[in-house]
């Protein structure tokens, strides 16, 4: 059966200004011309299910301007259905400014805009419509702490998996871990997690990557899977422990949208039943295939690629 996934976040423009390197504090660095992309977390993270051979349906917000009409026929024309997303008078789209250097690493300052008022209503709605048809929901956190609450809150009344890109990191949070959703923290989120846990979390000068996602993961009775860049991802099994998953080698010519790329294609393969740590391995080489191509979604692989890396998902 084809992989559904209902994924509930950000929509964003992106506009990325390439430059030698990136800007310090009170600094201007030039690049030669601003390009415009897809992005927001939620977005990106869609376009990768679809292209990893998943059904998606969007639920999100943008404004009812230029930029969120284009946002919205960029996301169409990967296959997603946006029926769930909001389009609101009054309020800009988001928009990302993003600098990247030549080494591919990037700095990013967001607008939230339309994002910042997704309404916990209309993502509880959305996910209750997709209950008996979608196989993971996938949330990130760009948007209102409601709005992941309801995203969350009802996958798990409903039996869904999910997936949460914990991105950033709010105090609420922590509320929703019991319910069990795998989480795809990157090592500085890992440790806000682990310092919300406080007394739960054991020793607090535990500050390793193994033991910070192990009291996580105690918490959450589900994987832990952290991002570590291209030292790729460590898997936390709440009772088998931890599995590294390494990266394989890329040309790294834009960072942007790694991290996005894996929670798409991780909830894609979870959406098929594809146990969590393989469904990570096909996240990670498709999170290394991305990076060789500047834009959040334009390096994004399709299935054949992925299946050539990893050999199909079982």
């Amino acid at each position: 059966m084809t992989p559904r996934v209902v994924v509930v976040g950000a929509v964003n423009v992106d506009l990325v200004v390439r430059a030698a390197r990136l800007p310090g504090p009170g600094e201007t660095v030039v690049g030669p011309g601003v390009e415009r992309y897809g992005g927001g977390k939620g977005a990106n993270a869609a376009v990768a299910a679809a292209r990893a051979g998943a059904e998606v349906r969007y639920c999100g917000a943008v404004g009812a301007d230029d930029t969120g009409g284009g946002a919205l026929a960029e996301l169409r024309a990967e296959g997603i259905d946006v029926s769930d997303v909001a389009v609101l008078d009054d309020v800009a789209t988001g928009t990302a400014l993003i600098v990247v250097d030549d080494e591919g690493e990037n700095q990013i300052a967001v607008g939230a805009g339309a994002n910042a008022v997704v309404d916990a209503a209309t993502v509880c709605a959305a996910v209750e419509r997709s209950a008996g048809w979608a196989g993971c929901v996938l949330v990130s956190t760009e948007i209102p702490p409601a709005a992941v609450a309801a995203a969350v809150g009802t996958a798990a009344a409903h039996g869904l998996a999910c997936v949460l890109n914990p991105a950033p990191v709010s105090s609420g949070l922590v509320d929703l871990l019991g319910l069990g959703p795998v989480l795809t923290p990157n090592r500085t989120e890992l440790e806000d997690l682990h310092a919300l846990l406080g007394a739960e979390a054991g020793d607090p000068a535990a500050r390793t990557v193994p033991e910070m996602a192990a009291a996580v993961a105690a918490r959450t009775g589900a994987h832990v899977a952290v991002t570590l860049g291209g030292d790729g991802v460590l898997v936390v099994d709440p009772e088998r422990g931890a599995v590294p998953v390494p990266a394989p080698p890329a040309d790294v010519r834009d960072t942007t949208g790694a991290g996005d790329t894996f929670n798409g294609v991780l909830a894609a393969a979870v959406a098929a039943g594809v146990p969590v740590p393989e469904a990570v391995a096909r996240g990670v080489a498709a999170a290394s295939l991305s990076v060789g191509t500047v834009g959040a979604r334009a390096g994004m692989p399709r299935v054949a690629a992925i299946d050539a890396a990893t050999g199909p998902a079982r």
